[in-house]
C-alpha cells in the first residue's frame, strides 16, 4: 500500500508531468479549477489548485473532501503512484471504477484529452 509521502511525490510528479506537456494535454491542463484527490485507502484528501498547468497542493486533510471542488478525484494510493509511473491506464482506470473523476461538462469534455 503506498504511503501518505508516496502519494504526495506522485501528485509532484504529475504535476511535472503536465507542466511540460505541449498540444491538447497542455490545453486541458491549462484550465484553473479547484481541485480534490481522496485516497480511499489512506482516507485521507488531497486539495489544490490545478493553474497555469501544474497542480499545487494546498492542504491535506483525513477523511473526503469536506469541500466539493471543481475536479474530483478518488482512488487508492496505490492506483495514483501507477497512474503516474505509466503502469495503469487512466481511461481503463475510470472505465473500470478504479478511479473516480467527477467535473462539470465542460471541463471533463476538455480533461478527456488527458486520457
Amino acid at each position: 500500500m503506498a504511503t501518505m509521502e508516496e502519494c504526495r511525490s506522485a501528485l509532484d510528479t504529475l504535476s511535472g508531468n503536465l507542466a511540460s506537456a505541449d498540444g491538447d494535454v497542455r490545453g486541458a491542463a491549462s484550465l484553473d479549477r479547484s481541485l480534490s484527490c481522496h485516497i480511499r485507502d489512506l482516507d485521507v484528501t488531497f486539495t489544490g489548485r490545478l493553474a497555469n498547468g501544474r497542480i499545487r497542493v494546498l492542504d491535506t486533510a483525513d477523511g473526503p473532501p469536506r469541500e466539493k471542488a471543481e475536479i474530483r478525484l478518488a482512488m487508492t494510493g496505490d492506483d495514483l503512484v501507477a497512474l503516474v509511473d505509466g503502469e495503469l491506464n487512466f481511461a481503463k482506470a475510470w472505465g473500470s471504477g478504479r478511479v473516480r473523476l467527477e467535473a462539470g461538462f465542460r471541463d471533463l469534455l476538455k480533461l478527456k484529452s488527458l486520457l
